[in-house]
C-alpha cells in the first residue's frame, strides 16, 4: 500500500493560538479531501488575516475540536515539549475471520503531520531560546515585539496552506476508490504525539501494522 506522507512545516505558537492554528490546518486538508458535495463555509480568522473554508459538517468539526481539545491538555501536562498531530486517511479492509474474531485491517493512503512548538509560559528569557531573533531593542515595546512575532506567524501559517494545496495537487495517484459510506470525508483518523514519546515519529509504521477495530471514525 502506498502511503504518501506530508510534514508540515513546523509553528512556533503561543499557547492561545492553539485553536485556530490547529482549526485552519486540519480543515483545509479534509476540504481538500472532501467526498462528493460539500457544503463550502468561509471561516475568518480572528487572529490573523487568513480565510479558509470548512466542509460544513457539523459531525466533522465536533470530531475536530475533541481532539484540539485532547491536544491542549497534553500541552499543558507536557510543557516545553515539541507536539504533533497526525491526520491519516485510510481504506478498511476485512480480514480473514475466524470462528470468534472478525479483524478489520486500516490501509493507510496519505497522513499529514502538522508539528507546534508551543512557547512556554511564562516566556523564557534565555538568549538561545526562539524568541531571540525578537529581542526587543531600544526604542521598541513589548508591542512591537508581539506583534513581529504574529506576523512572523501568519506568514508562517501562509506557507503551511500553500503547502498543502501544493501536496493535493501533486499527490493524485495514491487515494483510494470512494468508499461506499455516507459521511464527507474518507475513513480517517486523529492521532496525538510529543518529543517526550518514546514512539514520536514512529507511529506511522506501528499503525500500518496494527489492526483495529471496524470505527470509521476514530
Amino acid at each position: 500500500m502506498n502511503c504518501e506522507v506530508c510534514q508540515l512545516k513546523e509553528l512556533d505558537v503561543e499557547y492561545f493560538e492553539i485553536r485556530e492554528v490547529l482549526r485552519c490546518i486540519l480543515h483545509t486538508v479534509f476540504f481538500h479531501r472532501a467526498l462528493g458535495l460539500v457544503r463550502p463555509k468561509d471561516i475568518h480568522l480572528e487572529l490573523f488575516e487568513i480565510t479558509y473554508v470548512q466542509c460544513g459538517d457539523a459531525e466533522l468539526e465536533k470530531k475536530v475540536d475533541e481532539k484540539i481539545d485532547q491536544f491542549i491538555d497534553r500541552v499543558e501536562k507536557h510543557p516545553n515539549k515539541k507536539n504533533q498531530i497526525c491526520l491519516s486517511f485510510f481504506e478498511v479492509k476485512n480480514k480473514q475471520a475466524t470462528w470468534f474474531t472478525h479483524k478489520v485491517e486500516r490501509l493507510y493512503w496519505e497522513q499529514w503531520y502538522i508539528n507546534l512548538n508551543v512557547a512556554q509560559h511564562p516566556k523564557p528569557h534565555s538568549g538561545k531560546s526562539h524568541h531571540s531573533k525578537l529581542t526587543v531593542h531600544p526604542g521598541e515595546s513589548a508591542s512591537d515585539e508581539r506583534n513581529a512575532r504574529r506576523a512572523a506567524l501568519e506568514s508562517s501559517l501562509h506557507e503551511v496552506l500553500f503547502q498543502i494545496i501544493k501536496f493535493v495537487n501533486e499527490k493524485k495517484d495514491h487515494i483510494p476508490p470512494i468508499p461506499n459510506k455516507e459521511g464527507v470525508s474518507f475513513p480517517y483518523e486523529i492521532t496525538i504525539s510529543s518529543s517526550s514519546d518514546s514512539a514520536f515519529g514512529m507511529d506511522m509504521i506501528k499503525r500500518m501494522l496494527q489492526t483495529g477495530h471496524p470505527t470509521m471514525l476514530s
